[in-house]
């Protein structure tokens, strides 16, 4: 069984546990830059990125090879990640190729990356318009979880990663971990000042960051490679690709799962694999916590983007539905059987 290691810590602590780590590069969003420099690393070299979709390319990757090339990094270095989701994706696939593979790890400063992204070794980048084409699944050295980078972040994208807290807990509800969810964020959502609200439920935010990356880390450890248990952690991730490409990125991806979940429940309930009612349910539950619900645009305008997406085989595409909350089920389905059930 593969290893995964998750450390939460307090962020002035970061630099004690790379002590011994050797020669360290760091890749950083330049959005946490300012943030990455007060941690004050032993590092040999600093690379600052612009992350987003445009730039979750081939052409960043290249130029980070490029980079560790010419800064002189060996067989040993260590390429440490500091940003969100698109950060730490690039900085894993970066280090998964270069010199045929370097040590890597990550410090994941949004709730997406937190609970989703910087965990189980998916590493890659965009083909044109396409989400993650091109990548491979490598798992990092360590992963640093420190809640307390969450209180900066913008609220949309605090909300992007509460759609995956929920994705995960709708997988998995040990210990009612999604009820306890939709009660927390729903509080945050409905104060006037929601980054007061996330300062002020730092306790419980952690544990259900802690609860959800140990879920995900789990599901990974029984199923490193994606053969079968590990599908599931897609769910509403097959229409919410879909959806990201049709508005050209203008809606965030942890907004196109809030939607994409909905989307799957709907067609849960119409394959009769859930009971009646439990996409209301969760509606309700999304727009508590102040989540999209609403597809942007007709269904069957999202076919073509599905037929491309790395989970179809053949003329199907394996579906993540939910059955109840806490359990799923994987339909092999054809993108047009999926439009004419939404219809």
């Amino acid at each position: 069984m593969i290893r995964i290691e998750i450390l939460e810590v307090p962020l002035p602590s970061i630099r004690e546990h790379l002590a011994d780590y050797g020669k360290i590069f760091v890749v950083c969003d330049r959005h946490v830059s300012e943030l990455a420099e007060t941690l004050k690393l032993p590092a040999a070299g600093w690379k600052v990125i612009d992350a987003n979709e445009g730039k979750k390319t081939m052409k960043t990757v290249l130029e980070i090879q490029r980079w560790l090339m010419d800064a002189g990094a060996d067989r040993d270095a260590f390429l440490l990640g500091i940003g969100g989701g698109i950060t730490t994706d690039l900085t894993g696939f970066a280090a998964s190729i270069y010199k045929r593979g370097i040590r890597f790890g990550f410090l994941p400063t949004t709730l997406l990356a937190q609970v989703d992204a910087s965990i189980g070794g998916k590493n890659g980048v965009n083909l044109d318009d396409f989400k993650n084409m091109i990548g491979v699944i490598r798992q990092p050295e360590i992963t640093f979880l420190c809640p307390e980078v969450l209180e900066t972040l913008p609220y949309r994208q605090f909300l992007s990663g509460a759609a995956e807290l929920l994705k995960t807990f709708l997988i998995d509800n040990t210990d009612g971990h999604y009820e306890k969810a939709v009660d927390l964020l729903g509080q945050i959502h409905a104060e006037t000042d929601p980054a007061a609200a996330i300062r002020s439920q730092t306790i419980p935010l952690r544990n259900l960051i802690a609860a959800a990356a140990h879920i995900k880390a789990g599901v990974v450890q029984r199923d490193p490679d994606e053969r079968g248990e590990r599908r599931i952690l897609n769910l509403g991730h097959t229409f919410a690709h879909a959806i990201e490409k049709h508005s050209a990125g203008k809606i965030p991806h942890g907004e196109a799962v809030a939607i994409g979940i909905i989307l799957a429940a709907r067609l849960s309930e119409a394959e009769e694999l859930a009971r009646l009612g439990l996409a209301g349910q969760l509606t309700k539950d999304f727009q508590r916590c102040g989540l999209p619900v609403t597809c942007p645009c007709p269904i069957e305008e999202l076919s073509e983007a599905m037929k491309k997406d790395k989970k179809a085989e053949g003329s199907f595409i394996h579906f993540v539905l939910p059955v109840e909350i806490g359990h799923v089920q994987i339909q092999n389905l054809s993108p047009e059987a999926v439009i004419l059930a939404l219809k």
